[in-house]
């Protein structure tokens, strides 16, 4: 057997399933909240999602799960959100700097940065939701999971954003301690970080608008714990943000207004496993022992059933693709048929 995983759409039967990764992904992980009425609706999103049966396809909210193929165990799952800031706002708080300048003192100049909250990123599609179990990470299944988010783009482009964005959990600590909500957001919140994550994922977020300081907060006014957690991502997500580097996206000198985490952002069309995927015509055949074949990346490109699986395949020509029995069993693909695939480089 030559792939081990396959993404696919979520099921409402993957409640279980979604329910022990939320359990697994520790505090923080905002997107996969221990909730188990949240987590229903979020299954039921996503199935309407990828039938096209939301009313607007801005609202489009796509969750897959890893499957470990040899023995039908969800691992893993990854999201795309079609749009951000749509049904609820987005806030972020972005680093301004800030020219400070006295001709009386000396000609005295200095540059200040200081956080504002913003809306700024309406209408963004969002990648995140990426989480593997410990013993499943490694041998190419961040990237599967990674990627098979920008291949579900490229299949229907008509669904989502110019403009994709990211956002990555900042550092908080096992105990769900955050240095920068201990320093800033506890004083306006007065309450838990772990409590404000949960409102934040189960209400429109009118609490923050309601509470969050309306002016400029200056970064030196801030503790040094606070201030050197500013844009920078939790162990775990340091993997998953050099994935994010490789296809384009850069920091954007936005980061969260709970934990500081960085947010990332990328044109959809500058997306490498976007620019580099290609349609085909699948061909079974045996790639094993072949000198040509490369590791790569197949997509059935359709939806409702849109599956990602990992393989080594051959480019007979152009438009050809020799592809393994087992991979088009994995991504229920019958020979002649139209996929997306993306390869590495020799």
């Amino acid at each position: 057997m030559t792939t081990q995983y396959v993404m696919r759409p979520s099921r409402p039967d993957d409640l279980e399933a979604l329910m022990h990764l939320a359990e697994l992904s520790g505090p923080g992980f905002t997107s996969l909240p221990v909730d188990e009425p949240i987590l229903v609706e979020r299954l039921a999103k996503s199935e309407r999602a990828f039938h096209g049966r939301q009313r607007n396809l801005q609202y489009g909210k796509y969750l897959m799960m890893m499957e470990h193929v040899p023995t039908g165990q969800v691992v893993g799952c990854s999201a795309v959100k079609a749009g951000t800031g749509i049904d609820q706002p987005f806030f972020n708080y972005r680093i301004i700097t800030l020219a400070q300048a006295s001709h009386a003192a000396g000609n005295l100049r200095f540059d200040m940065d200081a956080l504002v909250l913003t809306n700024e990123y309406v209408g963004y599609t969002e990648v995140g939701t990426l989480f593997l179990k410990a013993d499943h990470r490694g041998g190419g299944a961040g990237r599967l999971a990674a990627q098979s988010r920008y291949l579900l783009m490229a299949a229907v482009p008509e669904r989502f954003s110019d403009k994709v964005l990211a956002e990555l959990r900042g550092v908080v600590d096992d105990q769900g301690v955050s240095p920068f909500w201990e320093c800033l957001g506890r004083h306006f919140f007065r309450m838990d970080f772990a409590e404000a994550d949960r409102l934040s994922a189960i209400t429109d977020n009118q609490f923050i608008v309601d509470l969050m300081p309306r002016y400029p907060i200056y970064v030196d006014l801030l503790p040094p714990e606070a201030r050197e957690v500013i844009g920078r991502c939790h162990s775990d997500g340091v993997g998953a943000y050099k994935l994010l580097q490789w296809e384009g996206f850069e920091f954007d000198r936005t980061v969260d207004i709970f934990d500081g985490g960085p947010l990332v952002a990328a044109q959809r069309r500058h997306i490498r496993t976007i620019q580099e995927s290609r349609l085909v015509t699948v061909v079974e055949g045996e790639t094993s022992g072949d000198d040509e074949a490369r590791q790569g990346m197949l997509s059935s490109n359709k939806l409702p059933d849109f599956r990602v699986s990992l393989g080594k395949f051959v480019r007979r020509d152009e438009s050809n693709l020799v592809v393994p029995a087992d991979v088009l069993d994995a991504l229920k693909l019958k020979p002649g048929a139209q996929a997306r695939v993306w390869m590495r480089s020799k």
